[in-house]
């Protein structure tokens, strides 16, 4: 009778953790959305023109890229002290830690200890009564109140039946790499902005001359008109007209010093150094021709932009944590053990074997009722997936609309700057022309204030529009990639 007893409560029990098992392995399924930005990138970046798979620049070494040694200087510098880029590389080191917690809980958590304590049981209890009877040696009671000595190892073991801790680590691994990325993708960011601002400040340094030059002509202008007025050939309104243009001329070249500093002072902030005069050669820029750009094709920029890598090793690791989460619906094993001594007295704990004590421990468990933390925990696991394959999708569509935009830009830029230096050389021409027609009182005035003026604003655009010429060279090499090798 007793035998089927048992039988009886051993299927039952069975039974019982059975279906706890099967309860506990019901687990939602992740959400699936198709990538289709990334299958259909286009074969180039302009329709009506092939490019060449084995030509892109945004494989070339920044050192190699840019030539200027003031420039390569100034990128080392920031290179180096930059606090943007010191606090990614943190950022780095917070996920590199992050891998290594995931991994510590693969291994056995052992850890050691020591304890005392001290018992008194009820006299009307089993545990106080059974001691009230016992001896541990002849003629010799348990002591009342009872003692408690113990020191030993206790080991606790979560056994990844489920490869969920695997899992969790992969993604550790993934977001590590991603932060990887961030560091390049900041690198070539900071590399883009310190030439785009290095070549800004060229840029005004030459409409700095051009104005210096213009007041010169200006007082000229001036001198003449005075000269006319008293020989009667001018009005004293000319005099007056060329005084106002060269207080003008004069207000204005006190706006391009500021500008100047204040250029100054944005590149020392990306150096991550206080203001100092920045080393450059102002001579050149205007000579300077921008090295031509191979754009490759665009699925290459899959490969080449650390923004875009970054964006896959998220969603990457938004997927692992998917399905981390999912796991969490299934049955956990762990196990846990301590092996030491325990004796009531000190003095006990030396004695052999009497005092060794050991204890193992296995314990399978799930949630059965009332999942809805674990719920909400995978829900928002799976709608930050999904939310990082969109930002992957837009990473990718962005890339290729900066890489196509610039493409255009460039090649009117380059347009623009040829017709500038065409209108600069023409209103050149016409200013000697008018000076000439208006010391022989062929011209008046006004038209050599017209003449002086559109060929100073042609030349101060016909800068801007180098400065542009070359920027935007940098800016479609960050675009295909560039800067961060």
């Amino acid at each position: 009778m007793n035998t089927m007893e048992n039988s009886k409560t051993k299927n039952i029990i069975t039974a019982i953790a059975l279906s706890l098992v099967l309860a506990s392995c019901k687990a939602p399924m992740a959400t699936v959305i198709k990538d289709e930005v990334k299958e259909n990138i286009p074969q180039n970046f302009n329709q009506e023109e092939q490019q060449d798979a084995n030509s892109n620049s945004g494989t070339t070494p920044w050192r190699q890229f840019f030539t200027d040694p003031n420039l390569v200087s100034l990128i080392e510098t920031a290179l180096k002290n930059n606090q943007e880029l010191m606090i990614t590389l943190q950022e780095i080191e917070i996920a590199k830690s992050g891998v290594l917690a995931k991994k510590g809980r693969l291994t056995p958590t052992v850890s050691a200890g020591i304890g005392a304590g001290l018992k008194k049981a009820g006299r009307y209890t089993s545990e106080g009564a059974g001691d009230a009877t016992t001896q541990i040696e002849p003629g010799r009671e348990m002591p009342d109140p009872l003692g408690n000595f113990e020191g030993g190892l206790m080991a606790n073991w979560e056994i990844d039946i489920w490869k969920k801790l695997r899992t969790e680590k992969e993604s550790a691994v993934a977001h590590y790499l991603s932060t990887v990325e961030g560091k390049n993708f900041v690198l070539s960011n900071l590399i883009e902005e310190v030439a785009d601002n290095y070549y800004e400040l060229l840029a005004l340094d030459n409409q700095l001359d051009i104005i210096q030059q213009y007041i010169k002509l200006q007082q000229r202008a001036l001198e003449i008109s005075k000269i006319q007025k008293e020989a009667a050939a001018a009005t004293e309104l000319a005099v007056k007209k060329f005084e106002a243009e060269l207080a003008k001329s004069k207000a204005s070249e006190y706006t391009i010093r500021q500008q100047i500093t204040e250029k100054e002072n944005e590149i020392n902030a990306l150096l991550g150094r206080y203001p100092q005069p920045i080393v450059r050669a102002k001579e050149n820029f205007m000579s300077t021709m921008p090295p031509t750009v191979y754009t490759g094709i665009p699925s290459q920029l899959l490969a080449n932009r650390p923004d875009i890598k970054q964006a896959e090793l998220e969603l990457k690791a938004s997927k692992l944590d998917v399905e981390a989460a999912r796991k969490e619906f299934y049955p956990s094993l762990e196990i846990s053990a301590t092996l030491g001594l325990e004796a009531f007295k000190p003095s006990y704990l030396v004695k052999m074997p009497e005092s060794i004590a050991y204890n193992l421990v296995g314990e399978l468990a799930g949630p059965l009722i009332n999942k809805s933390a674990i719920k909400a925990n995978f829900q928002t696991a799976d709608a930050k997936q999904v939310q990082a394959l969109y930002e992957y999708d837009k990473t990718i569509l962005n890339a290729y609309l900066d890489v196509a935009n610039l493409m255009s830009k460039i090649k009117n830029i380059d347009q623009y700057y040829q017709l500038k230096s065409q209108e600069t050389k023409a209103l050149d021409q016409s200013i000697d022309i008018a000076n000439q027609l208006f010391r022989n009182s062929r011209a008046d005035y006004l038209e050599v204030l017209l003449n002086q003026r559109d060929a100073l604003d042609a030349k101060m655009e016909l800068i801007e529009a180098k400065q542009k010429q070359l920027s935007t060279v940098v800016d479609i090499y960050k675009s295909l990639g560039g800067g961060w090798k």
